[in-house]
């Protein structure tokens, strides 16, 4: 059998086998799941696997990873492609990196892939991310100089070769972390995905009798590019433009401009008059950026088909060469989900005088806001632990905004009990935020308050990213904006929100999230939804007077 062509798929066909690919990326994903050491993959979701054909193309990803890995890996895949060309690859191989130019913009993401070989020919790529508990160097931080200071950065590499570990590029890795066990735990965990990912697609050729993935590739993804362009012929013709300010590092907040052109069934987002880079870690390379920037629109115009490579060509953004959105090498930016997650909130207000049905609020969890705690415990070994929470979302134009929930990325909190049983601390609370959402017609999504106790011998270093103290979430179409952040010690200081700093041993730390924003005028709310409010303690007695009218 010859490879299939579009008119050899039937639209069945296709969807039986579009959905058994899927699948397979997601068995590809639960054993990524089941064999990493952290935290942060096992408990947080902060990782992805991608099935991409020869050309490095993406066919399917998993269903609940992060959207951005996903828009990325086949990119970083034809970059090793251009490195290791086709024919110098062999089953068995697997190929790394972490520069945040060529994969997801910040240096703890690792990117693996394998190629996935049928009956001795190359036939795909599986291919995963996940963030790695330490890459050393500055741990995660947000206040670096230069790309330099924040840790190891390998080159597209061969981690295996053949099926034989290389090692002495795990020794250089392992050298430069302080946990190496984790890092190199999490690391041949995505190994292991990537081979339940070529084992599964084999059997699927088998099965269906295919010599490759190519004709099958090539029709997915024209059936996602029609239903994205189908969906942007329906928004009206024009441009549209919104500014977006945030936090930024100390006195120099970040503007957004975002300016969004639609022609027929294509658009472009475009960057200009975006805020030049800066010294310290908030810059977004343009990888993140078009991530961050074709996501909200496929939310948003269409939700429900499958993603695949074909659900992004319609949509073209730039971003002047030197701006926070698309920075010079080596600039720092290894908190680069700080300016990153702020696009979809500037891209839905732009689109909303035109799709008022479509877009929500701001999110209170735009930028995620993360605190990670590094130290010794009290057997004297190393611990590096991340809190994974999140602030509310935007309020939607039918339904009040979700609480404590990530977007535009969907990594998890996890669980407090398996958070506190890797590191010496204690979480005395974590409890949603009363009046942290945003008013409106549709209440924006509720905050959380964390109270953390540090539970060692010895002080710990803490390091804070966040944003959200001085530019709430803003509200949609007269909706308030959500409550602002806040990061304080048991003392009552506030450390800075974007800066490492020392912990006592004992000493407390609160972290009090924000909320989203409303959306349409909070005078419209149905009464007896602020009153349902009221009794189940999400606003209080003085916001419901004030921003409802409801005594």
């Amino acid at each position: 059998m010859g490879v299939a062509t579009l008119t050899e798929f039937d639209p069945i066909t296709l969807e039986i086998s579009w959905s058994r690919l899927i699948s397979i990326a997601d068995e590809a994903a639960t054993g990524l799941v089941r064999t990493a050491f952290s935290t942060i993959v096992r408990e947080s979701n902060d990782y992805a696997t991608v099935l991409m054909d020869r050309n490095g193309d993406s066919v399917s990803e998993n269903t609940g990873g992060i959207a951005s890995f996903s828009c990325i890996l086949p990119r970083t895949t034809k970059t090793f492609l251009q490195r290791f060309p086709a024919e110098t690859w062999q089953p068995g191989d697997c190929v790394i990196t972490n520069d945040p130019w060529l994969a997801t913009g910040h240096l703890p993401d690792f990117t693996a892939v394998s190629p996935i070989f049928y009956k001795g020919a190359l036939v795909g790529f599986a291919g995963s991310i996940s963030h790695s508990p330490d890459v050393g160097g500055a741990l995660w931080s947000a206040d670096c100089r230069e790309l330099f200071e924040e840790g190891i950065r390998i080159p597209p590499s061969r981690l295996f070769r053949a099926g034989e570990r290389q090692e002495q590029l795990v020794e250089i890795l392992t050298a430069n972390v302080r946990i190496p066990g984790p890092v190199m735990g999490d690391l041949e965990a995505q190994v292991v995905a990537n081979e339940v990912a070529v084992r599964r697609v084999q059997e699927f050729l088998d099965d269906t009798g295919l010599p490759d993935l190519q004709g099958l590739s090539e029709a997915l993804q024209e059936r996602a590019d029609r239903a994205l362009r189908r969906a942007i012929s329906e928004v009206p013709d024009g441009t549209y433009t919104a500014t977006l300010e945030a936090d930024g590092f100390d006195e120099a907040i970040t503007r957004i401009v975002c300016t969004i052109t639609v022609d027929g069934d294509s658009m472009v987002i475009d960057y200009a008059g975006t805020s030049p880079q800066v010294d310290r870690g908030i810059n977004c390379v343009l990888n993140y950026t078009d991530a961050y920037s074709v996501y909200p629109i496929k939310c948003a115009l269409d939700p429900f088909t499958p993603r695949n490579e074909g659900s992004y060509r319609a949509i073209r953004v730039t971003a002047p060469e030197g701006s926070i959105l698309n920075p010079r090498f080596p600039a720092p930016c290894s908190a680069r989900q700080l300016t990153g997650h702020l696009l979809a909130g500037v891209i839905y207000e732009a689109l909303a005088p035109v799709l008022p049905d479509k877009v929500i609020a701001e999110c209170g969890g735009a930028p995620t806001m993360r605190a990670l705690f590094s130290g010794l415990n009290r057997d004297g070994d190393r611990f590096s632990q991340v809190l994974f929470a999140s602030g509310g979302m935007g309020a939607a134009p039918h339904r009040d905004g979700l609480p404590t929930t990530a977007f535009p990325t969907n990594v998890g909190a996890g669980s407090i009990e398996a958070y506190e049983s890797v590191a010496p601390l204690l979480v005395w609370h974590k409890q949603l935020r009363a009046d942290s959402g945003g008013a409106g017609r549709f209440r924006g999504g509720l905050g959380q308050e964390a109270e953390i106790e540090v539970r060692t011998d010895a002080p710990v270093r803490l390091s804070l990213l966040s944003d959200r103290r001085d530019h709430p979430a803003k509200g949609l179409l007269g909706g308030l904006p959500g409550a602002p952040a806040v990061i304080e010690f048991d003392d009552g200081t506030r450390p800075h929100p974007k800066s490492r700093t020392g912990v006592k041993p004992g000493q407390r730390v609160k972290l009090l999230y924000p909320g989203g924003g409303g959306f349409g005028d909070p005078k419209a709310r149905d009464r007896q939804a602020v009153l349902d409010d009221l009794a189940d303690g999400y606003i209080t007695a003085e916001a419901a007077a004030r921003d409802y009218g409801v005594k």
